[in-house]
C-alpha cells in the first residue's frame, strides 16, 4: 500500500513538472505575475484565490475593467485558469457569471486596442538614415541597423529576435535562412525557418547587414544580440525620435506589425505573410491587411474633384 503511494505521489510530481514544461519560461512568469495580482485583490477583499470560484474571478475582472484593456481582461482570465490547472484544480472560466459580465465590460469599453503604430517602408528608411547619422559608435550603429532590418523582414516578435543563436543563422546564395527554436505560438518547440532574402539595396539588406554584424564581432556562438526583449522597443524610440517620428507612437511589436502591414500592401497573400511572421490563425493578419488597404481600397479613390 505505501508502496503505491510512493508510486502515485512520484506520478503526481512528474505531472506537476510536465505541465510546467509544457509552457516556455517567460509564459509561465507572466502567468505567475498575473495571478500574483489576482491574489493581492482576493486578499484584501478577504476573498480566496485558490482554489476559486467563477464568482470572485467575476468581481476580480469588473474591479480590472476601469483600468485595464480588454485584451488584459481575457489574458488574465487565461492567467487564471492555468495557474489553477497547475495546482491540480478546476475552474470553470465559461461560467455565465464570468461570460456574462466580459460581454457586459466589452459593451461599456469597447475591445479596439489602441497598438503601436507599424514602422512601414518609408519610416524604416528614416530610421536607418538616423542611425547612419547618429553619434553611437560603429559597434552600436552596425548592431542596431542588422537588428532592425532582421526585425522587420522577419516579422520577428521580439523575444524570437534576441533569442538568435549563432548557430540558428545560415547564409546561403539567396540569403539567409534563421531557425526559431520556439515561439508564443510555437510552445512544442517544433521550430520554424524565416528565409530573408537579399536585397538590392544592399544599405537596407537585412541579410547583408547581419553579416557585416556577425563579422564585425566576430560571433562565433551565443546571441547573435546579446540584448533583452525590452531592449529592442528602447532602441526602435531612440532612432524613431532621432528621425523625427513620434517615439510614443512605436515600440518593439512594431517592427513585426510594420513587415505585416508593408507586405500587405505590396500585395503578398495572406499565406505568405502568415508563413514568415508564424500567425497560427487569420485573424490577426488580416487585421494587418485591413490597415494596408485603409486607403489602397478606399471608395473615395472613384471620386474625381
Amino acid at each position: 500500500m505505501n508502496e503505491l503511494i510512493t508510486d502515485i505521489k512520484s506520478l503526481e510530481l512528474e505531472t506537476i513538472k510536465n505541465l510546467k514544461n509544457s509552457k516556455a519560461a517567460n509564459t509561465l512568469r507572466a502567468y505567475q505575475a498575473d495571478f500574483k495580482d489576482f491574489s493581492s485583490f482576493c486578499v484584501k477583499n478577504g476573498l480566496k484565490s485558490m482554489p476559486t470560484e467563477p464568482k470572485i474571478l467575476s468581481l476580480y475582472l469588473t474591479h480590472l475593467s476601469s483600468s485595464s484593456k480588454f485584451s488584459t481582461l481575457k489574458r488574465r482570465i487565461a492567467s487564471i485558469s492555468v495557474i489553477h490547472k497547475m495546482k491540480g484544480h478546476y475552474l470553470d472560466t465559461k461560467h455565465p457569471i464570468i461570460m456574462e459580465n466580459l460581454h457586459g465590460i466589452k459593451r461599456v469599453k469597447g475591445s479596439n486596442q489602441k497598438a503601436k503604430k507599424p514602422i512601414l517602408i518609408s519610416d524604416l528608411k528614416l530610421i536607418i538614415n538616423a542611425i547612419d547619422q547618429s553619434n553611437q559608435n560603429e559597434n552600436k550603429k552596425i548592431r542596431d541597423k542588422s537588428l532592425i532590418l532582421t526585425g522587420f523582414s522577419g516579422g520577428f516578435r521580439r523575444s524570437e529576435l534576441v533569442n538568435i543563436d549563432y548557430e540558428d543563422v545560415e547564409f546561403v546564395s539567396e540569403g539567409v535562412k534563421i531557425f526559431i527554436k520556439r515561439s508564443k505560438t510555437d510552445q512544442s518547440g517544433e521550430g520554424m525557418i524565416k528565409a530573408i532574402p537579399y536585397f538590392e539595396n544592399k544599405l537596407f539588406c537585412p541579410a547583408t547587414n547581419l553579416k557585416k554584424w556577425i563579422d564585425y564581432l566576430e560571433i562565433k556562438s551565443g546571441k547573435i544580440f546579446n540584448i533583452s526583449d525590452k531592449s529592442v522597443g528602447l532602441i526602435i524610440k531612440k532612432y524613431a525620435s532621432l528621425s523625427g517620428l513620434d517615439a510614443n507612437k512605436y515600440g518593439g511589436h512594431s517592427l513585426r506589425s510594420g513587415f505585416a502591414t508593408s507586405t500587405a500592401e505590396s500585395g503578398a497573400e495572406e499565406r505568405n505573410i502568415m508563413a514568415m511572421t508564424g500567425h497560427k490563425t487569420t485573424q490577426m493578419v488580416r487585421r494587418y491587411i485591413q490597415e494596408a488597404n485603409l486607403f489602397k481600397n478606399n471608395a473615395l479613390n472613384k471620386i474625381k474633384i
